[in-house]
C-alpha cells in the first residue's frame, strides 16, 4: 500500500495511522455534540502523561484554543482555527518558531488536532456568500470533541492514581513513625532483643525507597514495613509476657505448681521422670504460641512458595500444607514435626520448616535440627524472631535490590 502524504509548509510529510484514525473519527461527529474547550483542556493537562504530550505542547494548544471564537467546540461553530505562526508565537509568550512547529507536530501525532492545509500551505479562511466564514485551512479541533469522554476518563484515572499514591505515602509515613517509636521504647526500657539489628534493618528499608517512588514501589515497601512492624510488636509482646511470667514464677512458683491439677510431666512427655523422683529443674509453664505475619514469613522464606497448593501460598493453611510436603522432602519424621506443632503451634512449626528449607545448605540433619529447636522452645529458650530477622536481611528488599 502506497503511503499517504499531507502537504505542509515544510514539504510532504507521511501520514501516520494515528492521523488517519483521527481524521476518520472527526468525519463522524454527531451534529449536536459539543464540549467546553477549557474543561477539556484542563482534563488534558491532568492526563498529559497518559496521552503523551509535553507542557510546551499544551501551551501551544492553549494558544490555539484562544483563537476559537466560542467556548463550546461544536460543528455549528466550525472546528478550524487558522492563526499564523507569528500570532501563535505571541500567545505562547515568544516561543521560538522551531519549537512552535515541533510542538504543533506533537499535537498532531497525539491525535489532538488535525492539519487542514491549503494548497499553498498558508492558513486562512474564505468568506461565504453571506459574509460568514466558509472553507478554512489551519488546524481542526474536532479530535478534542471526538475524544472528550476518553480524555476525561484518563484524567479521572490519573487523579485516582495521585490520590492512591498520596494515601500509600501517608500510610508509609505513619508505619515508619510507629517502627521508630517502638524500637526507641525497646531501647529505652532495655527490653531484651536484637534491637540494634532491627534498627539497622529499618534504616536499610527506609534507604531503599527512591527519591521519587512510583505507586508500585511504595506499595512494595509498605508491605515490608508493615510486616516488620508486626514482627516488632510480636517481639515486644512476647518479651513483656515472658518477663511478667518469670517474675510471677519467681514469687509464686510453688503455689502455681501445686495448684495445677495436671502436672507438666503429664502434658509434655520429655519431662517425665521415674516414679517418686524429683525433677532437677522445674520446667516453665507452656504458653500459647503466637505466629508472625504471613507476609513477613514469605518475604523471609520465598523458596517454600513453590511447594504451596497450585505453586502459591495465600493463607496460613496453604503454608501448613506446603510445610508437610517440605517436611517429607527434608527427611523430617512425622513424629518430630508433630512434636514441633504441639510445642510451637502449627503456624510457627510450619514457619520453622520454611526457615530450614531456606537454610538447607547449612543444616546437616533437618530432623535433628527441628527436634533441638523444639526442645529449646519447650524450655523457653527459642524465639522465631531472630531467625526470621536473619532471613529477612538475606532475602528482603535490600538484598533483592543489590543481588
Amino acid at each position: 500500500m502506497e503511503p499517504q502524504y499531507v502537504s505542509t509548509p515544510f514539504g510532504r510529510r507521511s501520514m501516520t495511522l494515528g492521523m488517519l484514525a483521527s481524521q476518520e473519527s472527526a468525519s463522524r461527529i454527531d451534529a449536536d455534540a459539543s464540549v467546553d474547550k477549557w474543561k477539556i483542556f484542563r482534563a488534558l493537562c491532568e492526563a498529559k502523561s497518559m496521552i503523551g504530550v509535553s507542557d510546551r505542547a499544551l501551551a501551544v494548544l492553549n494558544a490555539l484554543l484562544t483563537f476559537y471564537p466560542k467556548n463550546e467546540i461544536a460543528e455549528a461553530n466550525g472546528f478550524v482555527v487558522f492563526p499564523s505562526n507569528e500570532q501563535l508565537s505571541l500567545r505562547t509568550h515568544g516561543m521560538a518558531g522551531t519549537t512552535l512547529r515541533r510542538n504543533l507536530a506533537m499535537l498532531v501525532e497525539a491525535g489532538l488536532i488535525i492539519r487542514r492545509d491549503s494548497p499553498n500551505g498558508k492558513r486562512f479562511a474564505r468568506r461565504n456568500g453571506e459574509g460568514g466564514l466558509g472553507e478554512a485551512f489551519g488546524f481542526s479541533l474536532a479530535p478534542l470533541l471526538v475524544r472528550a469522554r476518553e480524555i476525561e476518563a484518563q484524567a479521572a484515572q490519573v487523579l485516582a492514581d495521585k490520590l492512591e499514591w498520596k494515601r500509600l505515602r501517608e500510610r508509609m509515613s505513619l508505619c515508619r513513625r510507629d517502627i521508630a517509636k517502638l524500637i526507641e521504647i525497646a531501647l529505652e526500657e532495655e527490653i531484651a532483643g536484637e534491637w540494634i539489628e532491627m534498627q539497622q534493618h529499618f534504616n536499610r528499608l527506609s534507604a531503599s525507597l527512591p527519591r521519587r517512588p512510583s505507586t508500585a514501589e511504595i506499595r512494595s515497601l509498605l508491605t515490608d514495613l508493615e510486616a516488620f512492624r508486626e514482627l516488632i510488636v510480636k517481639t515486644l509482646e512476647s518479651k513483656t509476657k515472658a518477663e511478667k511470667t518469670d517474675a510471677n514464677d519467681s514469687q509464686n512458683g510453688r503455689h502455681i505448681h501445686n495448684s495445677n491439677p495436671h502436672p507438666i510431666s503429664e502434658l509434655e512427655p520429655s519431662f517425665e521422670t521415674k516414679q517418686g523422683a524429683k525433677p532437677e529443674e522445674e520446667p516453665r509453664p507452656w504458653r500459647e504460641p503466637q505466629s508472625f505475619p504471613l507476609a513477613m514469613v514469605l518475604q523471609a522464606c520465598p523458596e517454600i512458595v513453590a511447594y504451596g497448593p497450585g505453586g502459591g501460598i495465600g493463607s496460613w493453611r496453604d503454608l501448613m500444607v506446603a510445610a508437610v510436603v517440605v517436611r517429607s522432602t527434608l527427611g523430617v519424621s512425622p513424629s518430630a514435626y508433630q512434636q514441633a506443632c504441639d510445642v510451637m503451634g502449627p503456624e510457627n512449626a510450619a514457619t520453622v520448616i520454611a526457615c530450614i528449607l531456606e537454610r538447607g545448605g547449612h543444616i546437616n540433619s533437618a530432623g535433628g535440627y527441628l527436634r533441638d529447636l523444639t526442645r529449646r522452645a519447650e524450655r523457653g529458650e527459642f524465639s522465631l524472631g531472630p531467625m526470621l530477622m536473619a532471613l529477612m536481611r538475606a532475602n528482603g528488599p535490600m538484598a533483592r535490590k543489590t543481588g
